[in-house]
């Protein structure tokens, strides 16, 4: 959408930086950079959508994995080979859909573009003003 790059976040470092940073999902490193970003940085457009939106990103994995759990209990419950095989499918489907938006947003972020994904974009854009 539009080149924002300018500047630096709160942490110090160039905002298309920070803004990738906060898609990295190894041991809790995005989310204490977006937390910190949100609560520190207050003019940056760029860092702070993106920190929003990788947080809300990650929440949406997280309740994906609460149903594929959920499904995995009712295959269990139901002692059902079948629907076992259903919730393995679902969750190498969420799996790799969420490494592609993951892998993308940091993209689009390192080149300092807000790109909303469909609908937790709009709400981590009015969250991020």
């Amino acid at each position: 959408m539009q080149n924002m790059s300018g500047g630096k976040s709160a942490l110090g470092l160039d905002a298309n930086v920070a803004a990738l940073l906060a898609y990295i999902p190894f041991c809790f490193i995005g989310l204490i950079i977006s937390i910190i970003i949100i609560v520190q940085d207050k003019t940056n457009k760029l860092a702070r959508f993106h920190a929003f939106q990788s947080l809300l990103l990650h929440a949406v994995g997280i309740v994906l994995y609460v149903v594929v759990m959920f499904v995995y209990g009712a295959a269990a419950a139901a002692n059902s080979g079948m629907l076992m095989m259903v919730g393995f499918l679902l969750w190498i489907l969420v799996l790799l859909g969420l490494l592609a938006a993951i892998v993308f947003c940091c993209i689009k972020a390192f080149q300092g573009q807000i790109f909303k994904l469909p609908v937790i974009g709009n709400l981590a854009d009015g969250w991020s003003n």
